[in-house]
């Protein structure tokens, strides 16, 4: 891979071909730089006469599992009010109030359903639509876009922000597993800490372009030697694809798209300078700049698994960054003209039981729970399927992941009957829902 400011800073000849073939390989933006540079020639939106509205997605990611009757469909159970929305019929909890006026931008789901009563079967699900299994690997719903859509703008298709640092086995599970790392997320660093950085993705101010295109005809010469010597898959990705995914690096608006110093004071803290509002503020400038699927994960370490505290936890931590970021992010893709082809999906892996636990604490609820869903051509300002009295089962229109990701797949213009052949030989589904059953778009939205 591209190695740090000390080795661009060294002589052309010091860098051997391994290390320049890195600027298209799996160390460069965590894809195949030249393969991805080649579907989206092949793969253009003009090329896609059926392409849905939306152009991108972004999956706010709410790691550990929010209280659906304290959040999107309030309860007597909860310690939480009601308060009414811009929408007539709709009622959320008095700690969302910023979105209870943007509640016309927005649908809620009141009966999802998965599967795993645990975080890492529950994550596994919620990210693939698939059960966790030790001995196949399932590709991610932003693997799956990435693949389906191909890159735009020479941004990367998939990227995900900020990384897991610690619970690196859920990161696994949004990767692209067998699709291989042509798909595979990009994944950079916090972008609300003071160090953020994104690497490989600019030149160091030492090193000039004309010094770049020097070491380009350097490369040239060294695959002109080497070449006829070893026969690999790297030395076939040397063409005109390698080339530009040397121009990406030197394009300006790629490296960017990643800064968020370009945006004002006043923009920044409207989305809130934590963790959670920094990477909402960056998925809007990458779909802007053309990136396909964002999952913003600002929140870390299973942040709403609240089997402690669950109304502190809630109102003080949680659901505040929340309510500004996301509202921020609406106003945001509305006022830039982003929102009818941006699709913005906000969940957890899981809802929180109806009942308080001796800690005054919810534990995990996979069998009903709510999210919600905006942008992207769909229709909002609704709320779809129904809970009993408690939140605690379903009692009308029980909707499955498979279903999320086909209502996804339709938004985005993708065949979600789609099916992928396995390395075992054996198909899946890319929508896949309950009992094997292919999923289906969530007809109220589409």
């Amino acid at each position: 891979m591209l190695k740090k400011v000390g080795c661009l800073s060294a002589t052309r000849e010091q860098w051997n071909r391994r290390e320049f073939i890195g600027v298209g390989s799996l160390g460069f933006l965590g894809i195949h730089l030249s393969q991805a540079l080649r579907l989206e020639a092949a793969l253009s939106d003009s090329a896609r006469p059926n392409l849905g509205k939306a152009k991108a997605c972004i999956l706010v990611w709410l790691d550990g599992g929010p209280s659906q009757v304290d959040t999107w469909d309030p309860k007597p159970n909860s310690s939480f009010r009601p308060i009414p929305t811009n929408v007539a019929g709709i009622q959320i909890s008095e700690l969302l109030p910023r979105l209870a006026k943007r509640m016309d931008k927005l649908a809620i789901v009141r009966s999802i359903k998965s599967f795993g009563n645990d975080h890492p079967q529950a994550v596994h699900y919620s990210a693939t639509g698939h059960l966790h299994n030790p001995a196949m690997q399932f590709p991610a719903l932003g693997a799956i876009v990435a693949k389906e859509l191909g890159p735009r703008n020479n941004m990367p298709p998939y990227v995900i922000a900020p990384r897991w640092e610690k619970s690196t086995q859920y990161q696994d599970y949004f990767k692209s597993a067998f699709l291989g790392p042509d798909y595979a997320p990009m994944t950079i660093p916090d972008p609300s800490k003071d160090d953020y950085q994104v690497p490989n993705l600019s030149l160091p101010k030492s090193l000039m372009p004309a010094v770049v295109d020097n070491r380009r005809s350097f490369l040239q010469a060294v695959d002109r030697l080497y070449r006829h010597r070893v026969e690999s898959l790297e030395h076939s990705r040397m063409d005109a694809f390698l080339e530009k995914a040397w121009d990406m690096i030197l394009t300006p608006s790629v490296g960017a798209a990643f800064d968020l110093s370009k945006e004002s004071t006043q923009t920044r803290e409207a989305y809130g300078l934590d963790s959670v509002g920094q990477s909402l503020l960056l998925a809007r400038r990458l779909v802007e700049a053309g990136t396909r699927f964002v999952t913003a994960a600002g929140y870390h370490g299973n942040s709403w698994d609240t089997h402690r505290d669950n109304d502190k936890g809630h109102r003080d931590r949680l659901t505040p960054p929340l309510d500004r970021a996301l509202s921020a992010l609406l106003d945001d893709l509305n006022q830039r003209g982003l929102y009818e082809s941006t699709l913005v999906v906000a969940m957890g892996e899981f809802g929180r039981t109806p009942h308080i636990n001796p800690d005054f604490g919810r534990d995990h609820w996979p069998g009903c729970w709510s999210l919600v869903l905006g942008g992207g051509g769909l229709q909002t300002g609704q709320a779809v399927g129904k809970s009993d009295e408690q939140g605690a089962v379903i009692v009308e229109r029980p909707i499955s992941i498979g279903d999320l990701f086909a209502t996804v797949y339709k938004a985005m213009g993708i065949d979600w009957h789609k099916e992928y052949m396995t390395p075992v030989g054996r198909p899946i589904k890319i929508a896949n829902s309950f009992d094997d059953l292919t999923g289906q778009p969530i007809s109220e939205l589409i």
